[in-house]
């Protein structure tokens, strides 16, 4: 499983195409899932990674309960496969810039399992709040 870490300011370009970090490349060159996350932005993915969370996510479902079913399609319908191109950049489908609210000025950040993509004002927000809630998030994981 690979093992992302990081903050990296980027500006997309005209093509809507994102140039993925260069220490970053070598462990995406076999490929990159692309998928909406639960919150504003999008995650890039080694594909066997995301095959392993979204089973893990998965596996204590039913498999024909309707909330099994649900999530199977949100994981799956909004992915996307692509490669880098010979640059090391990737492209953004329309429906992923739309859930990330993606213009020119983004954010990459390391999510340890994968990268995310933000909007650079909404990650900054958002890590705002999210400093300000890590010792409340800590204290409630007690052994």
């Amino acid at each position: 499983m690979a093992s992302f870490r990081g903050t990296f300011d980027y500006t997309l370009d005209a093509k809507n195409r994102l140039t993925v970090p260069a220490r970053f490349r070598a462990v995406l060159a076999d490929g990159v899932v692309m998928s909406k996350s639960t919150e504003p932005c999008v995650q890039l993915w080694v594909p066997a990674d995301y095959d392993a969370f979204t089973s893990a996510a998965l596996s204590p479902l039913n498999p024909a309960s309707p909330d099994a079913r649900k999530l199977r399609r949100f994981f799956s319908a909004n992915s996307h496969d692509t490669e880098l191109d010979s640059a090391g950049r990737i492209g953004f489908p329309p429906f992923l810039l739309e859930h990330g609210k993606l213009g020119k000025d983004v954010v990459v950040t390391g999510a340890g399992d994968c990268l995310e993509v933000w909007d650079r004002q909404t990650w900054a927000s958002y890590n705002d709040e999210l400093a300000a809630e890590a010792d409340e998030i800590t204290a409630r994981l007690t052994a």
